[in-house]
């Protein structure tokens, strides 16, 4: 069901899998296919999530288009919305006959859309239903199942309510919690708002992984450098990397190395080579080079020349019919304007 590709190396835990030390955050619109494989060439062991995709699109819509992946994206998590456990068991299923590493339940996007659809954030209010549908999808998969929620919702802010709800969805089973530290604002608040107003509570993520050293805990929200990550996993297990690592993917390049004890940080260059074959690979199934460059214009991001790189690969003229040759010519426009700059 996967495409074929490099098979990464997985060493880290009892399943082979690298441990969740870093990972990047699932992203809707963002984190799709062609970036998660571009993400997968500048670290090999950092754990990789999908988009939510909720329970109704797989259930009654087209799941290939949804689960597709290729084989290098591995170690990757099916991140899933939606509040029926059965309905959630079965995608779980599904998550697993693809060859997911871990499903993971979204009980943390603010958004009203998803509220409308009783699922995301509003679920903290309502912790057994959660520990149901996790323990719905235990039982039906060998794959982690795993929670990503926030640190509380609306006005709810004492640190037992985080503690209450953790212990309750732990009860079902639940090994894994991703807590991005920050409240959900219900009403009022766009997505946006909501990850940059309600303030960041890391000390509530760091007493959780205190009081429950038998839990994996990673943290969520506002990491935006190495220090960052190297602070926060001096107190948690792991630590999850959202737009940072979309604007900024070099952030990215020394994972391995310094969280893994992996190789060296690849080349730029041989990032855009290994794109290359990709993109081709994806324009003979129909898909268009825009909809992949446009998740890989901050390779460059505070190198001279890439202004070029990210004015070529988003100029809808030059995109319009082009092929995995418009990468090459950027990288070269890219490297003749930093040589000029020298």
């Amino acid at each position: 069901m996967q495409d074929s590709g490099v098979q990464h190396s997985r060493v880290g835990n009892s399943d082979g899998l690298p441990p969740r030390r870093l990972s990047v955050a699932p992203m809707l619109d963002w984190t799709d296919r062609h970036y998660r494989y571009f993400a997968r060439q500048i670290t090999r062991h950092a754990w990789l999530y999908t988009e939510m995709v909720t329970t109704g699109a797989l259930l009654h819509g087209d799941v290939e288009r949804h689960l597709r992946f290729d084989e290098a994206e591995h170690p990757l998590a099916l991140q899933l919305g939606g509040s029926e456990p059965a309905e959630l068991a079965r995608c779980a299923k599904l998550a697993a006959e693809w060859g997911y590493d871990e499903v993971n339940l979204n009980v943390g996007c603010p958004s009203e859309r998803v509220q409308k659809g009783a699922f995301g954030a509003c679920l903290m209010a309502e912790p057994q239903l959660v520990a149901d549908c996790v323990k719905a999808m235990r039982d039906a998969v060998s794959i982690d199942v795993t929670v990503k929620h926030r640190i509380g919702i609306d006005r709810i802010e004492h640190y037992d309510y985080l503690s209450d709800f953790v212990g309750q969805v732990a009860d079902a089973g639940c090994r894994t919690f991703i807590v991005h530290a920050r409240n959900a604002i219900l009403k009022g608040l766009s997505p946006k708002e909501n990850r940059e107003i309600p303030p960041l509570k890391y000390d509530y993520v760091y007493r959780l992984k205190q009081e429950r050293p038998d839990l994996e805990v990673l943290i969520n929200g506002g990491v935006k450098s190495q220090a960052d990550i190297d602070e926060h996993l001096r107190h948690v297990d792991g630590v999850m990397v959202g737009r940072e690592a979309y604007h900024n993917p070099w952030l990215m390049a020394d994972w391995d190395q310094r969280y893994y004890g992996g190789g060296a940080a690849p080349e730029r260059e041989q990032v855009v080579a290994a794109m290359m074959p990709y993109v081709a690979a994806r324009l003979a199934e129909g898909h268009k080079t825009r909809n992949i460059a446009r998740h890989i214009l901050g390779l460059f991001q505070g190198i001279p020349g890439a202004r070029n790189w990210r004015r070529m690969l988003s100029d809808a003229k030059l995109l319009d019919g082009a092929d995995e040759r418009l990468l090459q010519q950027a990288l070269e426009a890219t490297l003749g304007a930093a040589r000029r700059a020298e």
